[in-house]
């Protein structure tokens, strides 16, 4: 059975995935309503991978013999202004969902829950690569500056993302 201080962090992982889901598609929205199709599917499968992330620590805990309790999902902010605006937010998202990756992480060290401390190290690799996918086009933005033709390929380029379902197993 799983370690009840481990499964508390857990679950609040679980609501921090759904509500980065939550505030993928308020940025998906955004992005339809100014004409960066794109950007909106960029968006979108990122909060389908967003769910799956919470639906794989849902699976983790029940296999674990633990219980599984759902906090409340907050609105997400809507104040969005523009394509490099949001990619900073997304970023600063990233970064604590790392940050609260890293005290799952932690918690398990602390509780010798060695099967957690294992289990979340996908995520922790992850969070890698999602800080480094904002930093990617933040960085492009900024080097296009008010350039509308990069604008545009880079929101065709955008647009290319698949979404493939993640799993841990």
């Amino acid at each position: 059975m799983i370690n009840e201080k481990v499964q508390n962090v857990l679950n609040q992982q679980i609501n921090k995935e759904f509500y980065s889901a939550y505030l993928y598609l308020a940025m998906s929205a955004y992005f339809d309503e100014i004409g960066l199709h794109g950007f909106s599917t960029w968006t979108k499968v990122q909060a389908k991978e967003e769910i799956d992330h919470g639906m794989i620590i849902l699976d983790y805990i029940i296999e674990r013999d633990g219980k599984v309790e759902f906090g409340q999902i907050e609105s997400p902010d809507r104040d969005f202004n523009n394509p490099l605006q949001i990619f900073e937010k997304i970023l600063e998202h990233e970064k604590f969902v790392t940050e609260s990756i890293n005290c799952v992480a932690e918690m398990s060290d602390e509780e010798c829950d060695l099967a957690t401390r294992h289990f979340i190290n996908w995520y922790i690799s992850e969070q890698v690569e999602e800080e480094a996918n904002a930093r990617d086009v933040i960085d492009r933005l900024k080097l296009f500056g008010d350039e509308c033709a990069s604008l545009y390929h880079l929101d065709k380029e955008l647009g290319q993302r698949q979404y493939v379902q993640h799993s841990y197993k």
